[in-house]
């Protein structure tokens, strides 16, 4: 059984220097159009580092 698309949708948040999605947010699509990107604190790196949004497998 195929799922229904809602306006909310899960997304994960890749780090833009080691590759590895550390975070995991929803967005509504009604509202946000376009690729979300945040300033967030990579635990790989260690320091903060630009994170942007991917799909979740």
């Amino acid at each position: 059984m195929a799922k229904a698309k809602t306006s909310i949708e899960l997304i994960a948040l890749q780090c833009s220097e080691c590759k590895r999605k550390n975070y995991t947010t929803s967005k509504n699509r009604k509202n946000i159009q376009g690729k979300l990107e945040f300033m967030k604190y990579c635990p790989h790196d260690r320091k903060h580092t630009l994170h942007k949004e991917t799909k979740i497998k």
